[in-house]
């Protein structure tokens, strides 16, 4: 799944030494996965701070946790550290985090990545706008935030109803509606005032 080089394993095991608790790991992620926006990310995990369904890898003086929904877009990464003239560098690859690997048995959240990176964001771009999902609550409503050209649209309605949340409900039956948080009182680069 993930390979942590000898080298990148003795960078962490320092890192994590200076942390005030003595058994904080590390937790491997991304973000957006399986889509033009996916970041591959590594972040301290201290105890208690791990998911439920994350997988434990033990090294020698640390553990790392690796992103259930995560592990198929982590397939192939590779985390180095190598050092230079300003130090050293930490780098994560990971080849498969962009690639869309949706399916049915996927996520409510990675279809729906998915359908907006893929299918309403590029529309979305030619305004100088986007939307991002936030969050999915009783996984049957997604919640949404505009940024760029939408935030603050005067048209904003009618992008949301007949593009996005259309889009959307044809495309996953399972949602049953759409929630628009952003606060469209900060207009200045809206594409329609």
């Amino acid at each position: 799944m993930v390979n942590i080089s000898e080298s990148a394993q003795a960078y962490l095991i320092d890192l994590l030494s200076k942390q005030e608790h003595s058994d904080v790991g590390i937790r491997i992620f991304v973000t957006d996965p399986g889509t033009p926006m996916a970041e591959t990310c590594i972040a301290y995990c201290r105890p208690g701070e791990e998911q439920e369904n994350d997988e434990p890898i033990q090294y020698e003086g640390f553990t790392a946790w690796i992103d259930e929904r995560s592990k198929t877009f982590l397939e192939e990464a590779e985390v180095d550290y190598a050092t230079d003239r300003m130090g050293g560098q930490l780098t994560i690859k990971a080849p498969n985090a962009k690639v869309p690997k949706v399916s049915d048995d996927s996520p409510i959240e990675d279809r729906i990545n998915y359908i907006l990176h893929s299918q309403v964001n590029p529309s979305l771009a030619a305004h100088g706008g986007m939307v991002s999902l936030m969050e999915v609550v009783d996984e049957e409503i997604a919640v949404l935030q505009f940024g760029g050209g939408c935030q603050g649209c005067g048209m904003v309605d009618m992008t949301l109803k007949e593009g996005v949340e259309k889009t959307l409900l044809e495309q996953l039956p399972q949602l049953k509606a759409i929630r628009d948080v952003t606060d469209h009182t900060q207009d200045e680069n809206a594409y329609f005032k």
